[in-house]
């Protein structure tokens, strides 16, 4: 069974953007220690573009290979007319109305969103799922979720898009790790409870 990974940036009190789903506050913070962390552990959260800008492009996926991300996702990419965002991963975007891919290697799930995560992560061989977000894609596949990377930023937006965008409900998670970074972030590591 595979693994999927919400592997997500926040703010001190639990936002991932601001009311409109802006981040950028978050990746002024990232330093040089951030980002060789995010080069040795996580190379493919790394967008194809930034791979490349960073000079990482030729390194190989450690924990992933299939990405599913939202449609609020997609159109950060596609704002800047990249249709193919994370190349060097197999790529998903969940949309009930984008339609047709802009991409042919990008696939739309329109529907069933629930069973089509199911069958990737019944999928043999393989790296991990990354769930790139966002907030409604999160909430609705919460129950689905086996792990959480939480990069937590010094920040606090008072108010702004959660980290679940979903009605009320207990999961429980425990902690596998923490890790400091000169910057003041965090990234901690929860595993599911079951």
């Amino acid at each position: 069974m595979r693994k999927l990974t919400y592997f997500i940036a926040c703010s001190i009190d639990g936002f991932i953007g601001d009311p409109d789903g802006d981040a950028t506050s978050m990746v002024a913070l990232l330093d040089e220690e951030f980002l060789g962390f995010l080069k040795e552990e996580h190379p493919e959260t790394v967008p194809t573009h930034g791979r490349r800008a960073l000079g990482i492009d030729d390194l190989p996926n450690k924990r992933f290979d299939t990405i599913v991300q939202g449609r609020a996702s997609y159109d950060l990419a596609l704002k800047e007319g990249i249709t193919s965002p994370y190349a060097h991963l197999r790529q998903y975007v969940a949309s009930r109305t984008l339609g047709e891919s802009p991409d042919p290697e990008v696939e739309i799930i329109a529907d069933d969103l629930l069973g089509k995560v199911r069958a990737l992560k019944a999928e043999d061989g393989g790296l991990g799922i990354y769930l790139c977000g966002g907030s409604r894609l999160a909430g609705e596949l919460l129950d689905e979720i086996d792990e959480l990377v939480i990069k937590t930023y010094p920040l606090v937006y008072g108010s702004g898009m959660p980290m679940f965008g979903s009605g009320f409900g207990i999961s429980h998670f425990t902690l596998e790790s923490v890790r400091a970074f000169g910057n003041g972030a965090l990234v901690r590591t929860y595993g599911r409870k079951r």
